[in-house]
């Protein structure tokens, strides 16, 4: 059992880590500065002049095939860049990627909304959670009734991640009350912004937001079906099965900046004649948050392992996205401890990780859910104790 990296892996990682240490971490001084004047961190035109300089180091469509002109990375190699990605609070990631459902699409829908996606001409979301429908997904009641050769929308979504910049949205409807989301009846639809749906940004703890999507007889096209009718529950949980391998290679990232912080401040702060770092206490922070580090990234990479050899990736994905997310909040609040009042100021970003990563025990499946999906899986004798060593 070999737990070292290729040398391609670590080519790959070492370059994703030069082009964040270089060009992104720099401008976090200037975000903070701005965030504390109440303005965006960066601009959306900021951000993707990172990107195409990102796209000269040959970064570009982490996850997209090559015929499109992407990398089409694998998971585990797409799992290392996102954790270089976390180090840095900037909101940047890298460009040329399109929404994985958007491969549904048909030959006129890729030239029309996955291509431009991908170029970057157009900006896309995905709107599945609703206010009365979060961790139940099959409790949407967004409609779509057909009329002639068209489908008109009515209902809300709630907490849509790029909902306020998005120009067009990936959205899931009810199309068959009777079938149930579950059996069927429900469809996913491509939805141009003037076509006249509205967003409305939700004001949350962290930076930024996301946005509720209003549909008030929302005229849609009948060729703007993405796949098939009564596929929308389906795809969405692809959309939604992706990020949770994703999310938490992020989060490792963010809780390895935060600790090599916390040694830092830990190695030269005094006080009463000494280094913290001398205190028991401030060394079982630490310690504590290595050990949890570490477990969660052999999860994480296990996770992206599993959906590279072709396999079912849920039940690795659901204890990686678990244990991820659980295991960055707890060393960004050691890492603000250790820090003590300093922590907590806007001044460092340790208070802003602080709330940025308290979604991550929510959006895409919350805790629960992924606690659901576990015990599920052995209760009913899905998988076994120990996994693919059984």
């Amino acid at each position: 059992m070999d737990f070292s990296l290729s040398d391609e892996e670590r080519a790959v990682r070492d370059t994703a880590r030069q082009f964040i240490t270089r060009e992104v971490m720099p401008l976090e001084q200037e975000a903070l500065r701005r965030e504390r004047a109440h303005q965006p961190g960066l601009e959306l035109s900021e951000l993707r002049e990172l990107q195409l300089k990102a796209k000269k180091f040959g970064f570009w469509g982490l996850s997209t095939p090559e015929e499109y002109g992407g990398m089409d990375l694998p998971a585990m190699l797409q799992s290392l860049i996102w954790t270089e990605i976390g180090r840095t609070f900037i909101p940047f990631k890298f460009g040329g990627d399109a929404d994985n459902i958007l491969y549904y699409a048909n030959e006129r829908q890729k030239q029309e909304y996955l291509v431009p996606t991908i170029e970057g001409d157009r900006i896309s979301c995905f709107a599945i959670t609703e206010p009365g429908a979060g961790s139940d997904a099959a409790n949407i009641k967004l409609s779509a009734r057909q009329d002639g050769d068209d489908w008109v929308l009515n209902g809300e979504k709630t907490f849509i991640t790029n909902g306020n910049d998005a120009d067009f949205v990936i959205v899931v409807a009810v199309t068959d009350k009777e079938k149930g989301v579950r059996g069927g009846g429900t469809t996913a639809f491509l939805v141009d912004r003037d076509m006249g749906w509205r967003s409305e940004f939700i004001q949350t703890m962290g930076e930024g937001g996301p946005a509720a999507l209003v549909f008030e007889d929302v005229r849609v096209p009948a060729r703007n079906i993405l796949g098939e009718i009564g596929q929308g529950f389906e795809l969405g949980m692809k959309w939604i099965g992706k990020g949770r391998y994703l999310i938490p290679s992020q989060a490792l990232g963010i809780a390895e900046r935060a600790l090599g912080m916390a040694i830092d401040y830990a190695n030269t702060r005094e006080t009463f004649g000494r280094k913290i770092g001398e205190n028991q206490a401030i060394q079982w922070m630490i310690a504590d948050s290595e050990v949890e580090l570490e477990a969660a990234r052999w999860l994480i990479l296990r996770a992206a392992w599993t959906v590279d050899q072709g396999a079912d990736p849920r039940h690795a994905s659901s204890m990686a996205k678990l244990f991820g997310a659980t295991m960055v909040n707890n060393v960004v609040d050691r890492v603000m401890q250790v820090h003590g009042g300093m922590g907590y100021t806007r001044e460092l970003p340790i208070e802003r990780w602080y709330r940025q990563v308290r979604l991550m025990r929510i959006y895409e499946g919350t805790d629960e859910m992924q606690r659901l999906i576990i015990s599920r899986d052995l209760l009913r004798g899905y998988t076994k104790i120990g996994g693919h060593l059984q």
